[in-house]
């Protein structure tokens, strides 16, 4: 869970503004596994290509030519099965991977007879797409001087002068290097649209808090931690009073700017741990880790005052009525109908708040009275927004 502080941001997990940054090799387990399992089939095409060689008379040279074209083609074999049996692959491993390709390429060309013929710089092309699809900048950048050197180094035997090897190696080089870079920009420019996606699918566009669906992505990480740390689950329903008064009273845009406030005094009160969402209307609900019902009462105390206070200095006066409810996650159950289950409890202490006077904290299944508000010094009548509505 991240511990944004500004309604603008959103009180949210930071999983949101990751995806900014994340690329398939530091997403989740499936896409790590699909990553895995491409590089081993790419890796798996280029030695299968790379065998033909094998079969085409006066393609490698005498000697040990053959054994190390063997070999390598080998190990590239043997890389590709441990990658399709673990079917998970890190950063690091592609970089090393990556420059193997770079090597072996020129280990390739250096045993056959003619590399203008038999191992054309073509063939550094799958390396290059993945390099350009897995790789970070910095990575990318070293890989593309690889790409130059290896392509030099291949092609000097086969011309007689500097002069005439610049040309060859310069178009060479430089098609797959631009290629590579376009694939790259391309990749970055998928990974902003989709995280921009994410953003608008998991945020409440009003108060820049999480939506309904954010919470629910959030419940199974929060039900694991839950289990692991030994706490309890805490479910906090607010909802502010009498809101629909203060609409008529002032008007739906004063109306917005009370729950954008609302929800920027709450971000900046709940713990950075928790997860802070407006599910509908005026309601909104934290999902967080508490060790006991006391600990849960002091954090709804802590967030009912922030919206008392919220108002300072305006011609209206809001406060919110509060229901927690608790719970022990057990092995095996759905988180998503936990969740919700405990939300509906929850949402039974909030009205049980309201009965009982409003602008108050009841925990379900705990005291059998809300907790009495405190004064709130220079507090003003409510007005308008203090009679009539929920």
């Amino acid at each position: 869970m991240a511990g944004a502080h500004t309604p603008a941001q959103g009180h949210r997990h930071g999983a949101t503004s990751a995806a900014s940054a994340e690329t398939p090799l530091t997403g989740r387990n499936t896409d790590r596994r699909l990553v895995a399992w491409c590089l081993a089939a790419l890796l798996a095409a280029g030695v299968a290509l790379g065998s033909v060689n094998l079969l085409v008379p006066g393609a490698l040279r005498d000697g040990a030519s053959r054994p190390v074209y063997v070999g390598v083609l080998g190990v590239g074999l043997l890389v590709a099965a441990g990658l399709a049996v673990r079917r998970r692959v890190g950063e690091a491993a592609t970089v090393a991977l990556v420059l193997f390709g770079d090597v072996s390429y020129v280990v390739l060309a250096w045993a056959t007879t003619d590399p203008l013929r038999y191992a054309p710089p073509l063939m550094l092309l799958s390396t290059c797409f993945v390099a350009a699809w897995f790789l970070g900048a910095r990575a990318l950048a070293v890989h593309m001087v690889a790409v130059l050197v290896a392509c030099a180094v291949v092609l000097a035997d086969s011309y007689d002068s500097l002069g005439a090897l610049v040309v060859p190696v310069a178009a060479s080089a430089g098609m797959l290097d631009v290629v590579t870079l376009g694939v790259f920009l391309l990749r970055r420019r998928v990974q902003r649209l989709l995280a921009a996606t994410l953003e608008l699918s998991s945020t409440d566009p009003l108060t820049g808090l999480a939506n309904r669906r954010s919470l629910v992505d959030q419940s199974p990480r929060v039900w694991r931690q839950a289990r692991r740390d030994g706490q309890r689950v805490a479910a906090l329903v607010l909802d502010l009073d009498h809101f629909k008064r203060l609409n008529d009273a002032f008007g739906h845009a004063v109306g917005d700017e009370v729950l954008r406030g609302a929800s920027a005094a709450l971000a900046a009160s709940v713990r950075p741990p928790d997860v802070l969402a407006r599910t509908g209307g005026e309601e909104l609900v934290v999902l967080g880790l508490v060790s006991d019902p006391d600990e849960a009462r002091r954090l709804a105390e802590r967030l009912r005052r922030a919206v008392a206070g919220c108002g300072a200095g305006r011609p209206w006066q809001v406060t919110a009525s509060i229901g927690v409810a608790l719970a022990h996650p057990a092995d095996g159950e759905d988180p998503v109908d936990a969740l919700w289950r405990l939300v509906d409890r929850a949402d039974a202490a909030m009205y049980a708040a309201k009965e009982c006077g409003r602008d108050r904290v009841h925990v379900a299944g705990g005291d059998a009275h809300p907790v009495p508000r405190a004064p709130e010094r220079g507090r003003r009548s409510a007005g308008p927004a203090a009679g009539g509505g929920a």
